[in-house]
C-alpha cells in the first residue's frame, strides 16, 4: 500500500498536546484517497473525466434540467464560433498575402471579415446565456448537494454520529456541495476548451502533421505543474482537516455566549489567543511549506515550457525557410499554435481543476453511500398497540472506542407500562444509557428488549420513536421561538394553539411564557437582535412542555429538576405523577431519591448491572443499595450544623 512520505511536515505544537492530547492529524498512508484518488496524472484525469462531466451535468439536470441544457447548448455554440473564427481568420491571411491590388485583396477578405464580426456577435450572446444560465444554476446545484448532504446525515444512527471515522467524512463531505457548484463552471469551460483544441489541431494537422505533438510538448510543464500542486493541496486538506475544526474550535469559544462569563472571571481569553496563534503558526508552516514545494514545481515546469517553445517556434521557422509552408500558412499556424496552446493550457488547467473539486464532490458521494449503510432502517415488525410490559432481557452494550467496560453489563429488568418507573444509581451506573437503548437510539450487543414478546431490534424503528418522548439532561435549547422550542417535541404535527396551551400547562410553564417580552413568540437565542435568555429553570420548564407537546406514550425524563429550587421541582414531580396518572409510562432519572418515594418500581444500577429492583418502601426496607443512598441523602438534611463562633 502506498504511504506518503513527508519529512517537510510541521512539528506537533504544545497546543496539540496539551488542548487535544496529540497530533491533530490524520495518516494518509492508509486512508483511500491513498490510492487512485491521488495518483493525479493526465491519463487518470482524462479517464476520469467523462464520469466528472457526467456527475456534474447529473446534479445540474437534477437542481434546474432547463438551465443546464441553456448552458451546455451555449457553450457548445460558443466553441463551434471560436472553431468558425479560426478559419476565417485563415481565410482573411490569404486573402491579404496573396496577389492582386490592395483594393482587390480586401475586397476579397470582406466575406471573411464579415463572417467574423457575425461569430464575434453570435459568441457575445452565446456567453452572455451561458453567464445568466450559470448564474441561476451554481446555488441551486449547491443547495441540492447540501440537502441531500444534511438529509443522509440526519438519517443515520446516532452511533455513527458519535464514530470518529464517520464524523471525519461529514468533515470533508461538507465542502462538496460547494465544489458542485464550481465544478458547474469548470465544466462548461472544458467542453468550450476541447472544442477550441479540437479546432485549432485539426487547423495544424492540414497545414503540418509536425506542428501538433510540439504544440502538445509546449503544454505538458504546466499540465504536470498543475497535477502535482493539486495532488498536494488536496493531501494536505485531508491530512489538516482536524487541525482546522480544532482552530475554528478555540476561535468560537471566545465569542460563544456560554463561554463569555467564564472567559472574562477566569481570564481565559489571553490562554485561548496563545493556543489560537499557536495553533495557527503551525497549520501556517503546512502553508508554508506548500508554497516553497509549489515555486519550486513552477520553476521546473516554466523551464521545461520555454524550451519547448523554442522547440516549436524553431520547427515553424525551418518549414518557412526551407520552402515547406508558404507565409500566409505560416501567418495562420502561429495563429493556430497560440490559439491551440492556449486551449490546450486552458483544458489541462480546467480538468485539474475539475478534478480537484471532483475529489471534495466524491467525499460526499461517498457520504452518500456510507451514510446509507449506516441509516436508521426503514420498516419492521409492528409493536403491538398496547404492550403491558417491556422487558430487557441480558442486555449489554458498550460504546464504540470504549472497551475498558461495558456501560450496561448482562441486564434484565422489566419496565411495566402504565406506571411510574424510576431508574436510581450512582454516575455512570448505566441509567441514562439504559433509557438510550430504550429508544431505541442505540442497540444492544447481546441480549434482547422486547415489547410484549417484540423484539425491538426487529422492530420498525421509526414507529418506536413515535412513541417516546424525552427531556433529556441536556436536552438542546433551539436558538428559535419558544413555541418553536415547544413544537418541535413533534414537528411533523399541525401547530395549534390549543395543543401549545395543553403542553405548557401541563409542564407548568405558564410563568415562564407569560414572563417572555413576546410570550411563546420570543426569540430564545441572545446573539440575535430582540433575543431573550431563559435561566436553567426556565428552560427545564419549556423541555417538559416540548415532552408534553409531542404526547409519546413513554415518556423519559433524565434528572428533570436538577436546575430547579425545592417548590419546583415539587410541582414538576406532581405534573409528572399527573402524567402517570393519565395512563402516560414515565421512565424517571433522578439522583434524589426523595423524589421517586411516589414511583411504582424502583431498578437500582450499579456499574452497568441491576443490582435491586422493588417499591421504594421495599427497597427501603431491605437495606440495600437504594437504602444506603437514600440514607447518605437524608442525612445532608438532618445533621447539625457546626456551632458558630462567638466574635
Amino acid at each position: 500500500m502506498r504511504k506518503r512520505r513527508n519529512t517537510e511536515a510541521p512539528e506537533v505544537s504544545e497546543s496539540e498536546r496539551l488542548l487535544f492530547g496529540g497530533p491533530l492529524r490524520y495518516d494518509m498512508g492508509w486512508n483511500q484517497h491513498g490510492d487512485a484518488f491521488l495518483e493525479l496524472d493526465f491519463r487518470a484525469m482524462m479517464t476520469r473525466l467523462p464520469g466528472m462531466l457526467a456527475s456534474s451535468l447529473r446534479l445540474a439536470r437534477q437542481a434546474d434540467a432547463g438551465a443546464a441544457r441553456t448552458v451546455l447548448a451555449a457553450q457548445l455554440g460558443v466553441g463551434m464560433a471560436q472553431a468558425v473564427s479560426l478559419l476565417a481568420v485563415n481565410s482573411v491571411l490569404g486573402r491579404l498575402i496573396g496577389g492582386g491590388t490592395i483594393e482587390q485583396r480586401l475586397r476579397g477578405a470582406a466575406p471573411a471579415l464579415v463572417i467574423m464580426a457575425a461569430v464575434l456577435l453570435v459568441s457575445a450572446m452565446l456567453r452572455a446565456a451561458s453567464t445568466y444560465a450559470t448564474g441561476r444554476l451554481e446555488p441551486k446545484v449547491e443547495r441540492v448537494a447540501t440537502e441531500m448532504y444534511l438529509e443522509r446525515a440526519a438519517a443515520v444512527e446516532l452511533a455513527a454520529i458519535e464514530d470518529h471515522a464517520f464524523h471525519k467524512l461529514l468533515d470533508t463531505a461538507q465542502y462538496g456541495a460547494s465544489s458542485a457548484r464550481r465544478m458547474i463552471s469548470y465544466g462548461t469551460r472544458v467542453v468550450n476548451a476541447m472544442i477550441s483544441l479540437i479546432a485549432a489541431a485539426g487547423v495544424l494537422t492540414v497545414l503540418h502533421p509536425a506542428l501538433l505533438p510540439l504544440l502538445i510538448t509546449m503544454t505538458i510543464p504546466s499540465a504536470w505543474g498543475a497535477l502535482t500542486n493539486a495532488r498536494r493541496r488536496y493531501e494536505s486538506f485531508h491530512t489538516w482537516i482536524q487541525h482546522a475544526r480544532a482552530g475554528h474550535l478555540i476561535s468560537a469559544l471566545l465569542t460563544e455566549p456560554e463561554a463569555a462569563p467564564e472567559i472574562r472571571v477566569h481570564g481565559v481569553g489571553p490562554f485561548l489567543l496563545r493556543h489560537f496563534r499557536a495553533m495557527s503558526e503551525t497549520a501556517e508552516a503546512e502553508q508554508a511549506r506548500l508554497a516553497r514545494l509549489a515555486a519550486r514545481t513552477g520553476l521546473i515546469a516554466a523551464a521545461w515550457t520555454g524550451l519547448a517553445t523554442v522547440a516549436t517556434y524553431a520547427t515553424l521557422g525551418a518549414l518557412l525557410l526551407g520552402g515547406a509552408m508558404a507565409l500566409s500558412v505560416a501567418g495562420t499556424a502561429v495563429i493556430a499554435i497560440r490559439t491551440g496552446s492556449a486551449s490546450l493550457d486552458t483544458l489541462v488547467l480546467e480538468i485539474n481543476t475539475l478534478h480537484e473539486e471532483a475529489l471534495f464532490v466524491g467525499d460526499l458521494e461517498r457520504l452518500y453511500v456510507e451514510a446509507a449503510e449506516r441509516a436508521i432502517p426503514v420498516g419492521g415488525d409492528p409493536l403491538p398497540e398496547e404492550p403491558r410490559e417491556i422487558r430487557f432481557e441480558n442486555v449489554t452494550f458498550t460504546y464504540p472506542g470504549d472497551s475498558a467496560r461495558p456501560a450496561l453489563d448482562d441486564v434484565t429488568l422489566a419496565l411495566p407500562l402504565g406506571r411510574i418507573i424510576a431508574l436510581v444509581g450512582e454516575n455512570g451506573s448505566g441509567k441514562t444509557t439504559l433509557v438510550k437503548l430504550l429508544a431505541g437510539l442505540y442497540q444492544p450487543d447481546r441480549g434482547r428488549i422486547l415489547w410484549d414478546g417484540v423484539d425491538a431490534a426487529k422492530a420498525d424503528r421509526h414507529r418506536l420513536a413515535e412513541r417516546i418522548a424525552m427531556v433529556a439532561q441536556d436536552f438542546k435549547r433551539w436558538p428559535f421561538t419558544a413555541k418553536v422550542n415547544v413544537a418541535v417535541g413533534r414537528s411533523s404535527a399541525p401547530l395549534t394553539e390549543d395543543r401549545l396551551a395543553t403542553s405548557v400547562t401541563e409542564a407548568g410553564a405558564e410563568e415562564v411564557v407569560e414572563d417572555l417580552p413576546h410570550g411563546l413568540d420570543t426569540l430564545l437565542a441572545r446573539n440575535f437582535s430582540g433575543g431573550h435568555e431563559l435561566s436553567g429553570g426556565q428552560w427545564q420548564r419549556l423541555g417538559i412542555a416540548r415532552a408534553a407537546y409531542r404526547r409519546g406514550r413513554i415518556l423519559i425524563v433524565d434528572e428533570p429538576t436538577a436546575a430547579l429550587d425545592a417548590r419546583a421541582e415539587l410541582e414538576v414531580f406532581e405534573k409528572i405523577r399527573a402524567l402517570a396518572g393519565s395512563g402516560q409510562t414515565v421512565v424517571l432519572i433522578t439522583h434524589r431519591l426523595a423524589s421517586v418515594r411516589h414511583a411504582d418500581l424502583v431498578h437500582v444500577l450499579d456499574q452497568g448491572r441491576v443490582v435491586e429492583s422493588g417499591t421504594p418502601d421495599e427497597l427501603l426496607a431491605s437495606g440495600g443499595v437504594y437504602a444506603e443512598l437514600y440514607a447518605l441523602q437524608a442525612d445532608q438534611f438532618t445533621a447539625k450544623l457546626p456551632a458558630r463562633k462567638a466574635g
